[in-house]
Formats: C-alpha cells, sequence, structure tokens
C-alpha cells in the first residue's frame, strides 16, 4: 500500500506548478511488477486532484486580480480568457501534456469552469496518458524478456 501512495503523492506533486516527473515512478513500479491498474487507478486519482489544487488556487486568486503581484495583468487576463474561450473547456483533456498542461487547470480556475466539467475533462485526460504508458511498459517488458 505505502508504494501506491507514493505513487499517489508523486502524481499529486507532479499535477501542480511542482516539478515532477510521475511517469518515470509510474513506469518503474510498473517494471517491478505491480499490478498495473492499481497504478493507473492511484496516478490517475493523484494526478486530478493536483489538477484540482491549481483549479483551487486559480480560482480563489481571481480575486487578487488588481494587486501588483497577480500574475496575470488585465491584458494578459483578457489574452488568456480569450484563448481559453476559443478552445474552450475540451481543452482540458490536454492537462497532461508536459507543457502547458499544469498552467492549464490554473487558468480553468481563473476562468470558472464548474468543477464538475473541470474534474471529468482533467481526469479523463489523465487517466488516458496512464493507459498509454501503462500499455507501452507492457509492450517494452514484453519485447525485453523475449530477447
Amino acid at each position: 500500500m505505502d508504494v501506491y501512495l507514493g505513487l499517489f503523492a508523486v502524481s499529486f506533486v507532479a499535477a501542480t506548478l511542482l516539478p515532477a516527473y510521475s511517469e518515470v515512478v509510474f513506469a518503474g513500479l510498473q517494471a517491478a511488477g505491480h499490478d498495473p491498474w492499481a497504478l493507473w487507478a492511484w496516478a490517475t486519482a493523484g494526478n486530478t486532484l493536483g489538477a484540482a489544487l491549481n483549479w483551487v488556487i486559480g480560482r480563489w486568486l481571481l480575486r487578487f486580480q488588481d494587486r501588483q503581484w497577480f500574475p496575470f495583468k488585465g491584458a494578459g487576463l483578457k489574452t488568456a480568457q480569450r484563448w481559453f474561450q476559443r478552445w474552450g473547456v475540451w481543452s482540458l483533456l490536454l492537462a497532461w501534456a508536459p507543457v502547458g498542461g499544469d498552467a492549464l487547470t490554473f487558468v480553468a480556475g481563473l476562468m470558472r469552469v464548474r468543477f464538475p466539467v473541470f474534474l471529468l475533462l482533467t481526469a479523463t485526460g489523465k487517466g488516458l496518458r496512464y493507459a498509454v504508458l501503462l500499455g507501452l511498459v507492457g509492450i517494452g517488458r514484453q519485447l525485453w524478456s523475449s530477447s
């Protein structure tokens, strides 16, 4: 159980604005023979909840948009709003992306995306990413063991 909680924690941190690489831990644990579906569930849950933290922070920080330290100024915030409105909430399916995915979940909070919609789309994208990784590591193990 400690292994899965550790994966959950790394996956959670990896979804925030802090640097962490849950894919490496995920693949290593799968290669070590841990239950692949349990790994998938724990990693997806941790990564999704980490993204939810970004959403909450974005939503909370919006009340400070008139402060000098706020990370998005008037024009920058309007640009982010236009971009998000152009691509819509469906862009949250890409919240798993290593570049921009974490910021996307933060911006979703700023843009007041309804939380159930945010959670569904983000969890779907992140779950699919870990499912693909599950398959790739499985294929790699088969190729490695047959040679």
